[in-house]
């Protein structure tokens, strides 16, 4: 074997801006028999016996493998499901490794500007800088194999509902100025919204015994 094909290559990386990239579907009623069976079989059998070392690997996946193997289960899957629920924490905390200095920006000024429990649910450190939301975010992850996966749920919502809340702030500040980066500080926000309000209902139906 040549020194070549023992080469691995390196995981493609996805910038934070496209996180909630979209991806096609050859059979969409294949892809979602294998998504639902995925999850609900990863979760459960890690959960049952969450050895160390097993739980760090899954927290580190998407640090070590990027994204792509990931989607090519649970992208496609409905939001409000166990792989749909999944895909988003993954794509939640590859946003903050990728750039934790921005998440850090927007989590502060969604923090300061906002009056409501989210940053005592959230969990981070206050002030947080990039470090602090880095290690947060790895800790919601370990919450899902580990923990209450509701609260680890809730955790993320509130995290969300603040990165938005600074984002729409950071929108408002660069309109006048800077129109198409306040133009992308807008669409994260309203991904983010959308993330937080997905992740709150999973929270609920998995109380319910009913997120599949």
């Amino acid at each position: 074997m040549s020194d070549e094909s023992r080469e691995f290559h390196k995981p493609i990386r996805r910038p934070a801006e496209l996180f909630d990239r979209l991806f096609a579907a050859d059979d969409p009623a294949e892809v979602s028999r294998v998504a639902h069976g995925t999850a609900a079989a990863l979760l459960s059998r890690v959960r049952e016996d969450p050895e160390a070392n097993v739980v760090d690997r899954l927290v580190d996946f998407t640090r070590d493998h990027g994204i792509d193997d990931i989607a090519e289960l649970w992208s496609r899957s409905p939001a409000r499901s166990l792989p749909g629920t999944l895909w988003r924490l993954y794509l939640v905390q590859l946003m903050i490794h990728e750039d934790p200095q921005t998440a850090a920006l927007l989590y502060e000024r969604g923090r300061t500007d906002t009056s409501t429990a989210d940053e005592i649910v959230a969990g981070a450190p206050a002030p947080a800088g990039p470090e602090e939301l880095v290690a947060l975010v790895d800790l919601i992850m370990r919450g899902v194999f580990q923990g209450d996966f509701a609260v680890a749920l809730e955790r993320a919502s509130a995290f969300c509902r603040l990165e938005a809340t600074g984002a729409a702030h950071l929108a408002d500040d660069y309109d006048a100025t800077e129109p198409e980066r306040a133009s992308a500080f807008t669409t994260r926000a309203l991904r983010l919204t959308t993330y937080a309000t997905d992740l709150a209902s999973a929270a609920t139906l998995w109380r319910k015994d009913a997120l599949t």
